[in-house]
């Protein structure tokens, strides 16, 4: 009986096969937010760098699969994909990338109104309002991927 619980209790749904027009929903907002980075005049890689550092904190290995393809594509380098978690420990990361990246952070972890406050700062320095907006919304999206990703228990395969 104790593998039949536990196989039932690790059998995940995917969700966004399950319930496919709220997941139809969730891309075309994302696709909605890459329009609006890139109207706000945000480059790719820099995109790519939110996404992939709010992969890592949630720990949705899909996501990093998906999105360090992406950024590779972008232009950016496996030197500087290598020490993201470490971003504040290099010389790597613009002015840009930085705000940007401290400011994904501090939309992931919601409830540190302090590091909110911190990476608001940091991000009006060099960023205007739209460009502002715009990377909370790449973060809020990559969000809500990471759990539909996590939750659905989506695999990374390999490539071949």
């Amino acid at each position: 009986m104790t593998s039949d619980v536990q196989a039932g209790a690790t059998r995940r749904i995917f969700i966004d096969k399950q319930s496919p027009k709220p997941y139809h929903a969730l891309v075309q907002t994302s696709e909605a937010v890459r329009a609006a980075a890139a109207d706000a005049g945000l480059d790719r890689t820099l995109v790519e760098l939110v996404n992939l550092r709010v992969s890592q904190i949630n720990g949705c290995a899909y996501c990093l699969h998906v999105h360090t393809r992406a950024a590779l594509r972008a232009g950016d380098t496996p030197e500087r994909l290598g020490v993201l978690p470490a971003w504040r420990e290099t010389e790597l990361f613009t002015p840009a990338e930085r705000a940007a990246l401290a400011l994904a952070e501090a939309t992931t972890a919601a409830a540190d109104t302090g590091a909110q406050d911190a990476a608001y700062a940091a991000a009006r320095d060099v960023f205007t309002d739209d460009q502002i907006a715009a990377v909370i919304w790449v973060a809020v999206t990559i969000n809500a991927f990471n759990r539909v990703s996590i939750m659905s228990g989506h695999p990374v395969r390999p490539e071949r």
